[in-house]
C-alpha cells in the first residue's frame, strides 16, 4: 500500500513529530519556491500596511512540497492566530460555522484537502469568504427565516493536490492562487543540510547531495531518507554521512540513483512486459500492480512523468525509451525501439 512506502510523498505516521521540529517558521527560513515566496512577502506586507486581512490563498501541487508549512508561515508573518483542519474533518455545516465564529480578527484558517469538502459545507464558505458573514437558515417550511452572523475578517488558506476537483465558485473566491513545484537537487541539498543541523547529524556536502538526488524533488521524502541514512551511518560509519554511506544505505533500501523504488520499477516493467510498453488504460494498469487507480494517478505518475519515464496519451499510459534504458529492459514486439539499446549513449 502507498502509505507504507518510504518514498510516499504523503505524510506517514512516523513523520509527524519530526516534521513539526524541522518546519521553518518564517519566509526567510523557507527554502525553494522562490517566486511564490517573493510574491507572498509583498502580499503580506501590503495587507499589514493596510490593516486588512490577506486575500484568501489557494496552494496546490503534489504532496510533500510544503503547502502546510507555507500556510503556517503566512500566519507567523502576519502575526496572527493559525487554525488548521481538513476537508474530510468538516462533516457538517455546523462544524464549519463553529470554526469560523471562533476566529479572531485576521486569523489564518488552513483547510487541507479542500477539494474534499462536501457541497453543503462548501456553500457556507461562499459568504464567509466574500463578506465575512454566515447565512444561517432557522426553522423549516414557510416559517423558515435567514439569519446573518458577522464574522471577524480572516484569511482562508486552502491546500489541495487536485485543483481540478475544486468547483469554480470556490476557486474563484481565492485572490491568490499558487502552484508549488518540485524542488531541484540544489534546493533539496540545502534542506537536507538544514535538517541535519537541527537533528545534530554529521553530514558532508556530497552525502547531502546523494540524498537530495534520490528524494524525488520532495522535501518530505528528503527528510525521511535522511533519517534512514542516519541509522545506517550510526551503526556502520561512526555516525558520519558521506556520499559512500548514503549510497550504500539507499541501495540497501532499493532506492536507485533517480529515486525510483521497487514499486516504481514494478509499474514500469509491467507496462513494458505485459502491455508491450502501452498504451494501457489507468484502471487496467492499476489492477495489474494491485493498486488503486487514484494512487497510481496521484502518487506514482507525477514523478515518473516529471523525469520523462511515462507519458499520458488519449489512448492510455505509455512507457518511454529513457525509462527502458534506465531499467535495462526491452519492450516485446518493438524492435525499432529496442534497437536503440545497441547504440552508444547519446546516439539515436
Amino acid at each position: 500500500m502507498e502509505e507504507e512506502r518510504l518514498m510516499a510523498p504523503a505524510e506517514l505516521s512516523e513523520d509527524g513529530e519530526i516534521e513539526r521540529t524541522l518546519r521553518p517558521r518564517r519566509l526567510d527560513e523557507y527554502i525553494g519556491q522562490t517566486r511564490i515566496k517573493e510574491n507572498m512577502q509583498v502580499y503580506i506586507e501590503a495587507a499589514k500596511g493596510r490593516r486588512e486581512a490577506l486575500d484568501h490563498v489557494l496552494l496546490y501541487g503534489p504532496p510533500g512540497l510544503g503547502k502546510t508549512t507555507l500556510a503556517g508561515i503566512i500566519a507567523n508573518e502576519l502575526g496572527t492566530g493559525f487554525r488548521a483542519t481538513s476537508g474530510p474533518a468538516i462533516e457538517r455545516a455546523g462544524d464549519l460555522a463553529a470554526i469560523l465564529t471562533n476566529l479572531e480578527a485576521y486569523d489564518v484558517l488552513f483547510i487541507d484537502e479542500i477539494h474534499r469538502l462536501n457541497r453543503t459545507v462548501e456553500e457556507i464558505l461562499y459568504p464567509a469568504m466574500e463578506d465575512f458573514a454566515l447565512d444561517i437558515i432557522i426553522g423549516k417550511g414557510p416559517s423558515a427565516r435567514s439569519l446573518r452572523i458577522d464574522l471577524q475578517p480572516f484569511t482562508l488558506v486552502g491546500a489541495t493536490t487536485r485543483a481540478g476537483l475544486l468547483t469554480s465558485p470556490l476557486r474563484d473566491r481565492f485572490g491568490i492562487i499558487d502552484r508549488l513545484e518540485y524542488y531541484d537537487t540544489a534546493e533539496l541539498e540545502q534542506i537536507v543540510k538544514r535538517s541535519a543541523s537541527i537533528m545534530q547529524i554529521v553530514i558532508d556536502s556530497r552525502g547531502a547531495t546523494e540524498i537530495a538526488g534520490r528524494a524525488r524533488g520532495t522535501p518530505r521524502v528528503a527528510n525521511r531518507l535522511l533519517k534512514r541514512v542516519r541509522d545506517f551511518a550510526q551503526v556502520r560509519a561512526n555516525g558520519h554521512i558521506t556520499k559512500t554511506v548514503a549510497d550504500e544505505s539507499l541501495t540497501m533500501l532499493e532506492i536507485d540513483a533517480l529515486g525510483l523504488d521497487r514499486i516504481d520499477r514494478q509499474l514500469l516493467i509491467t507496462m513494458a512486459e505485459k502491455f508491450a510498453g502501452g498504451p494501457v488504460g489507468l484502471e487496467t494498469l492499476a489492477a495489474s500492480i494491485s493498486e488503486e487507480p487514484e494512487t497510481v494517478e496521484d502518487v506514482y505518475e507525477p514523478y515518473l512523468m516529471k523525469i520523462g519515464f511515462l507519458q499520458r496519451t488519449p489512448r492510455g499510459r505509455m512507457i518511454t525509451y529513457p525509462a527502458c534504458r534506465h531499467l535495462g529492459i526491452k519492450v516485446p514486439g518493438k524492435p525499432e525501439q529496442n534497437a536503440l539499446f545497441e547504440m552508444p549513449e547519446g546516439k539515436g
